[in-house]
C-alpha cells in the first residue's frame, strides 16, 4: 500500500511539472508604472485613434516589475523602460519606440522583458530600439519619480478629487493587459533625450498604474 501511494503521488508531481500550462510553457507579469505622455490630463489616445493634436504622443512609461516569467527565466524585480512616439494614426501602427534595459540586466531577462513587452503592447511599431542605461524608480503617496540615467526623468504629481484624494480612473483597459488595478491620475513632467528623440514636457498627462497578465506560449 505504501509503495502505491509513492506512485499515486510520483504521478501526481509528473503531472504538475511536466503537463500543459505549466510553468514552462507559460508567461506572467505584474507590474508597476509611473508613465506620462504629451497629451494633457487624461490622455484621448485611450479613446480614440489618434493624440490630442492629431500629430504626435511622446511618452516615457518606467515600469517595475513586481513579479513576472517566461517559461524558466524569472523577472521578478526587474526594471525596463519604454519611451518613443505613438505618431498620429493609430490606425496604421505605432511610430516607434525605445526599449532601456538597467545595465545590472542580463541577457536571458532582456529577451523575456522584450517578449512580455510585446504581450502587454500587441501593436506593430515602425521604428523599435533597444538601448541601456540605469534606472531608478520611487514612489511617495501620490506622488512618484523615475530616472533613466541622463536620458530621461519623469516626476508625477497626484491629482486630487473633491476630498484630498488621488483621482482613479477604474474599469478602463490598459492596452493589451489582462486587469489593471486603475489608472491613478497625476500631472507629469518628463522629459526623453536620445535615439533621434528629444522632448521635454511639463505638468501634462501622467498616471500610476498596476497590470496583471498571463498566458501560454
Amino acid at each position: 500500500m505504501r509503495l502505491l501511494g509513492i506512485f499515486a503521488l510520483l504521478l501526481a508531481m509528473s503531472g504538475i511539472f511536466a503537463g500543459p500550462g505549466t510553468r514552462k510553457d507559460t508567461w506572467a507579469i505584474d507590474a508597476d508604472y509611473i508613465e506620462a505622455c504629451s497629451c494633457n490630463l487624461f490622455c484621448m489616445c485611450y479613446f480614440n485613434t489618434h493624440p490630442e493634436g492629431g500629430m504626435f504622443c511622446e511618452f516615457n512609461n518606467a515600469i517595475k516589475v513586481t513579479k513576472g516569467h517566461v517559461g524558466d527565466v524569472v523577472v521578478d524585480g526587474t526594471y525596463v523602460w519604454l519611451s518613443g512616439d505613438l505618431g498620429g494614426d493609430f490606425t496604421k501602427g505605432m511610430k516607434g519606440a525605445v526599449i532601456t534595459f538597467d545595465p545590472t540586466t542580463p541577457k536571458d531577462k532582456r529577451d523575456a522583458l522584450k517578449f512580455l513587452m510585446t504581450k502587454v503592447y500587441p501593436v506593430k511599431w515602425e521604428s523599435f530600439k533597444e538601448d541601456v542605461a540605469p534606472i531608478t524608480w520611487h514612489r511617495s503617496g501620490m506622488n512618484g519619480h523615475a530616472k533613466l540615467g541622463d536620458k530621461a526623468e519623469i516626476t508625477l504629481e497626484g491629482a486630487k478629487n473633491d476630498k484630498g484624494k488621488q483621482t482613479v480612473i477604474r474599469n478602463l483597459k490598459y492596452w493589451g493587459a489582462d486587469r489593471n488595478d486603475g489608472f491613478q491620475l497625476a500631472y507629469g513632467t518628463h522629459f526623453y533625450k536620445g535615439n533621434g528623440y528629444d522632448y521635454s514636457l511639463e505638468k501634462k498627462n501622467g498616471f500610476f498604474i498596476t497590470i496583471h497578465s498571463k498566458g501560454e506560449m
